[in-house]
């Protein structure tokens, strides 16, 4: 189970975007990096292909998820994620700051 999932606000904690936040677009595990909408924007130089013109494009970079803190939907802050077992088996994350389920 990963600790940032797509769809969860982020706030990135290193490096040139420090102190952005933003909505995590795509996971990509093998990588151990998230794209963040409006994040970490980078200039792709792309050749005109038929269902796309060229030129220069502006799109996100993928930032690795080290450098990333989920932030909680309960306290507003950013967190580290913990996990706990319910009592039906179902695995959660969870605020270490405000102890509340983060799903």
């Amino acid at each position: 189970m990963a600790k940032i999932r797509r769809e969860d606000t982020v706030l990135v904690i290193k490096g040139k975007e420090r102190g952005k936040a933003g909505v995590v677009r795509q996971v990509l595990p093998r990588q151990s990096r998230v794209i963040i909408t409006g994040v970490n924007m980078v200039k792709r130089h792309m050749r005109p292909r038929a269902q796309r013109p060229g030129g220069i494009i502006e799109r996100e970079g993928a930032i690795h998820v080290s450098n990333v803190m989920l932030i909680c939907k309960s306290c507003n802050k950013p967190t580290r994620v913990g996990f706990r077992l319910h009592d039906d088996g179902k695995k959660v994350r969870l605020c270490r700051r405000c102890d509340q389920p983060v799903d």
